[in-house]
């Protein structure tokens, strides 16, 4: 279990890093990506080997996800509060993440497979990969993107939001769960355990509602881009 061992020391290392340097571009998790591709392309191993021997970590990915309904249940007093705020917070930002990713796949040259395979790219990858397929997309790209958006909002979400002075843990949470799944929400959680709450609420609803529009969305975006 060479790899598995690898993959944890690459990982701890790369936090312990993290924390002594407060950049948002050491980020554990890509260090660890870039770290293990390079030494995997190098070494020769095959993926699949590399992916059997880590496959319990991608097994203890379920329960992770579902125990972050316990911020949840801490913070239900301030959902049924925002409850209308909440829900229209994800409908939009589903709604604007499902046409800008289809509107830039479009404007660089992709046909329709490949637009919707990139539509669903801001919601966790069950689900993404679900949504691509009902619209014809390949679930495969699917689950690339997913990684690549997430990790993007993991390392710039916070300094954007710095930027433009977004304070409260409503909307900050709300802000990454919302773009950037379960890898955003991993980073809003150690930056403030209320924000981490938010972003896994933001992660489930836009999870659901972008499952449920994508097929009604995607003919509709088909014919605004003039691919229909």
């Amino acid at each position: 279990m060479i790899w598995l061992v690898a993959t944890l020391v690459c990982f701890y290392s790369a936090r312990y890093v993290a924390m002594k340097i407060k950049n948002p571009f050491f980020n554990p998790l890509l260090i660890t990506l870039i770290v293990m591709i390079v030494a995997l392309k190098w070494l020769a191993v095959p993926y699949q080997t590399y992916f059997a021997q880590n496959e319990v970590i991608n097994y203890l990915l379920g329960p992770a996800v579902v125990a972050l309904a316990f911020p949840l249940y801490q913070q239900i007093g301030l959902i049924r509060s925002k409850w209308k705020t909440i829900l229209t917070s994800c409908f939009v930002g589903s709604v604007l993440s499902m046409t800008f990713g289809t509107a830039i796949a479009f404007s660089m040259g992709a046909n329709a497979q490949l637009a919707a395979s990139i539509l669903p790219k801001s919601i966790t990858t069950p689900l993404a990969m679900a949504a691509s397929q009902q619209i014809g997309g390949i679930p495969a790209i699917t689950s690339a993107m997913v990684i690549i958006v997430g990790l993007f909002g993991a390392v710039l979400g916070y300094p954007i939001m710095k930027l433009f002075r977004v304070k409260h843990p409503l909307a900050k949470g709300l802000s990454i769960g919302t773009v950037s799944h379960a890898l955003g929400t991993a980073k809003a959680v150690e930056e403030n355990y209320q924000e981490g709450a938010f972003s896994s609420l933001a992660l489930v609803i836009c999870g659901i509602m972008t499952t449920l529009l994508a097929p009604l969305m995607f003919p509709l975006l088909l014919r605004l881009f003039g691919h229909a």
